[in-house]
């Protein structure tokens, strides 16, 4: 387990040191979700052209429940195994690059950006993948956005990892039990 947390610490210390001022601004950008609405609006859009407004009522409380389900149980394991953020990681003091006043406080396994950007992109692949031929480019956005934890110095890659799986588990789970529900609860008729 040492040797596993060792080459997690190398590895992000290589990703993390690969940035430059020159790039930080972008990266503050790209960490927060308000700078998403816009594909976040364009996704909306065409699934409310596909399915309608009742039912995309429907989604967005499925989406809601998702995300609620999806952070509680990140919030819960952070506390559970009480990872510190590489930001406050001692053993990294003086290697890792970090933006003034981005540290954080809370615990930082597993990422809660990676688990709920995964679960919701899962969760709306999986259910309109078979009617938008480029769906799976919606993947990019929990690559990118989870990177730029790693980029300001707030998550290993590990945490990352840990929360794209978790995220998949999540929006399968999600989905699945949104087939069962749907054509007895709200069918698209």
């Amino acid at each position: 387990m040492e040797e596993l947390i060792q080459l997690d610490k190398d590895l992000f210390l290589f990703l993390n040191n690969l940035g430059s001022e020159q790039w930080d601004g972008f990266w503050l950008i790209i960490t927060k979700q308000i700078y998403w609405s816009p594909i976040f609006i364009f996704v909306f859009y065409f699934i409310i052209k596909k399915i309608g407004w009742k039912q995309f009522g429907i989604l967005v409380l499925f989406l809601a429940a998702l995300i609620t389900f999806t952070d509680q149980l990140t919030n819960l394991a952070k506390y559970m195994f009480e990872r510190l953020r590489p930001c406050n990681d001692p053993t990294l003091e003086g290697l890792i690059r970090m933006k003034e006043g981005w540290a954080r406080k809370s615990f930082g396994y597993f990422s809660g950006h990676a688990s709920n950007s995964m679960a919701t992109t899962t969760f709306i692949f999986f259910l309109f993948r078979k009617h938008f031929k480029y769906l799976f480019l919606l993947f990019l956005f929990p690559l990118i956005f989870a990177y730029s934890r790693i980029y300001l110095g707030l998550h290993f890659p590990a945490d990352i990892i840990s929360g794209y799986i978790f995220g998949i588990f999540t929006g399968t789970l999600f989905y699945r039990i949104y087939k069962i529900m749907q054509p007895k609860y709200f069918p698209t008729n």
